[in-house]
């Protein structure tokens, strides 16, 4: 849980900033863009239901407004999120590795454009891949989210800690060439910290305005429990 916190020291770090600063704008653009639309169609959805309403059951408005609010940032949380890895994946995989060099002092690799260029579709196919794990398991806890009152939140819940853990930890498996199966078994082993990690990204992923630094910060603070915890399982 600590690792996440210590995210926004690192992004505040000299020489690392510039780093941040794609997936930050990749972030922000997402983000205005998305919330603009988001709250268009909550309003129009509201008004639909409450004209489809009969009076003497007006009273349910006030109950569909927060199941509304909660339903639509689940969903808005992992399409925001998706979409945001995906376009910042190759600028992703680079902080990660200047954090990396930051907090060991070992030199990785190239930083310059041509680097990241080639990179593009090893680091598109790792997103793929992922999302391949993601969305199956997604549709079946979707269905649990809705059947199962208060468990199938928290079950979803966890299951997203859990991707969030795997999402922003895989940054720095993957510049270590390290395979998707291998990474999930390791962080796998190390569940509390994977979950605790996952479970704060989850949370402050859910807060408006705030989210859209979450992604450069959840990639510092993971890549700083790679050095912690994991590296040392690859020398």
């Amino acid at each position: 849980m600590s690792y996440f916190f210590q995210g926004f020291e690192l992004i505040q770090v000299k020489g690392l900033k510039r780093f941040v600063l794609v997936p930050l704008l990749v972030n922000l653009i997402l983000f205005i863009s998305a919330f603009y639309y988001l709250f268009g169609e909550i309003k129009r959805l509201m008004d639909w239901m409450t004209a489809s309403i009969p009076d003497w059951l007006s009273w349910l408005s006030y109950i569909a407004w927060p199941v509304l609010l909660i339903a639509v940032l689940v969903l808005f949380s992992f399409i925001f999120t998706t979409l945001a890895n995906w376009l910042a994946a190759p600028f992703n995989g680079l902080l990660a590795e200047k954090v990396e060099r930051h907090l060991s002092g070992q030199v990785m690799g190239s930083d310059g454009l041509t680097a990241i260029i080639k990179d593009i579709p090893r680091t598109l196919a790792r997103e793929w891949r992922k999302l391949v794990y993601y969305l199956p398991r997604a549709v079946g806890f979707l269905i649990l989210f809705w059947l199962l009152p208060v468990v199938g939140q928290i079950i979803w819940f966890l299951f997203c800690s859990w991707m969030m853990a795997i999402q922003y930890c895989d940054y720095a498996f993957d510049n270590h060439k390290v395979g998707f199966n291998q990474m999930r078994d390791v962080i796998g082993r190390d569940k509390s910290s994977a979950f605790g990690f996952g479970a704060v990204t989850c949370l402050f992923g859910m807060i408006p305005i705030v989210n859209f630094i979450v992604m450069p910060v959840a990639i510092c603070g993971a890549t700083a429990m790679w050095v912690d915890r994991y590296k040392a399982h690859f020398k």
